[in-house]
């Protein structure tokens, strides 16, 4: 037996159908004409007009042996059949254009801020020229808000500052080391010089992240001045960088960051760089890619092997 809704959409591409065949029959005027345009019989064409005026309650036609005409009612019908029609063939159209249309795909993608600020822009434009068709979804964030968010599934691939204890769950994948650099107050002393030392900014007010939040960029200071045997004044602790930068603006202390929070577009502050000894390590922060573990996404390796290819050309601006 068929359902109540098969039968019902049997009745209205049924209903559909007979009102084609009436439009073609009250614009021919002559049933066997509209019938070779459609492409059936006749007799099945004057079928379906019949039950048409069964189903309004109206006749359509006047007919007499030498001639078809319209009657009132018949007219309005065929004004109205037109639009209906029209409307109809309208959404069918719409249908088969976005069958035909290519799909775009949706890839998630979750960055710190200064490789929100330096490498992606970089690297999506690079892969945007090879995959015109994947639509990327950015989430700029903290390493510590990231990493869930891959666990979860709501990204598919994160650039984070790797973590002491890396969860063995997600898979990360070392890129570069990002160098340091000094912000500093447009009207500072040091602002016009093209380096400086850590001894140079020893007896500045310094503002750095919280270390819960964002233990790399915390660390990068403290480290930096451990090694060379000095202590950090740190006067303020802010949570983003783009906080931190503003407050430099507003010259409450000198900041160290990683050199691509240069890219944010922030007035009233310069980036010097920081000439540290030459075997110095603790001026750099690394940046990591980071996916779920045994996860296969076809997107990401991708977008992966583009990053391959251009990972020395990137490296050179961090």
């Amino acid at each position: 037996m068929m359902g109540a809704d098969a039968q019902e959409r049997k009745e209205s591409a049924l209903e559909l159908h007979q009102l084609r065949c009436f439009v073609a029959a009250a614009e021919e005027l002559h049933f066997g004409r509209a019938a070779q345009r459609l492409q059936m019989l006749p007799s099945a064409l004057g079928r379906h007009i019949k039950l048409l005026e069964e189903d309004v309650g109206v006749r359509l036609f006047a007919r007499t042996t030498r001639a078809v005409s319209l009657t009132e009612d018949g007219a309005t019908l065929l004004r109205d059949g037109r639009a209906l029609l029209g409307q109809a063939e309208a959404i069918e159209d719409g249908f088969r254009k976005r069958r035909r249309r290519p799909s775009t795909r949706r890839f998630r993608v979750g960055a710190v801020d200064s490789a929100a600020a330096g490498l992606l822009p970089s690297l999506l434009r690079d892969f945007r020229s090879h995959h015109p068709d994947v639509a990327v979804q950015l989430l700029e964030d903290k390493t510590i808000r990231l990493l869930p968010r891959l666990l979860s599934g709501a990204l598919d691939l994160a650039f984070v500052r790797p973590p002491e204890r890396a969860d063995k769950r997600i898979e990360f994948r070392p890129l570069l080391q990002e160098t340091a650099i000094v912000v500093l107050s447009q009207g500072h002393a040091l602002a016009r010089r093209k380096q400086v030392t850590l001894p140079d900014i020893a007896d500045q007010p310094l503002i750095v992240p919280e270390r819960r939040a964002r233990p790399h960029s915390h660390d990068l200071t403290v480290k930096l001045f451990e090694e060379a045997g000095l202590t950090p004044r740190i006067h303020q602790i802010a949570d983003e960088k783009q906080t931190i930068v503003n407050m430099v603006a507003a010259r409450l202390g000198v900041a160290i960051v990683p050199r691509w929070t240069s890219r944010m577009a922030i007035s009233g502050v310069r980036f010097v760089p920081l000439k540290l000894k030459r075997n110095s390590r603790a001026g750099r922060l690394p940046l990591a890619a980071a996916w779920l573990k045994g996860s296969r996404d076809p997107t990401r390796d991708d977008l992966l092997a583009v990053l391959d290819a251009r990972l020395k050309s990137y490296a050179r601006d961090a």
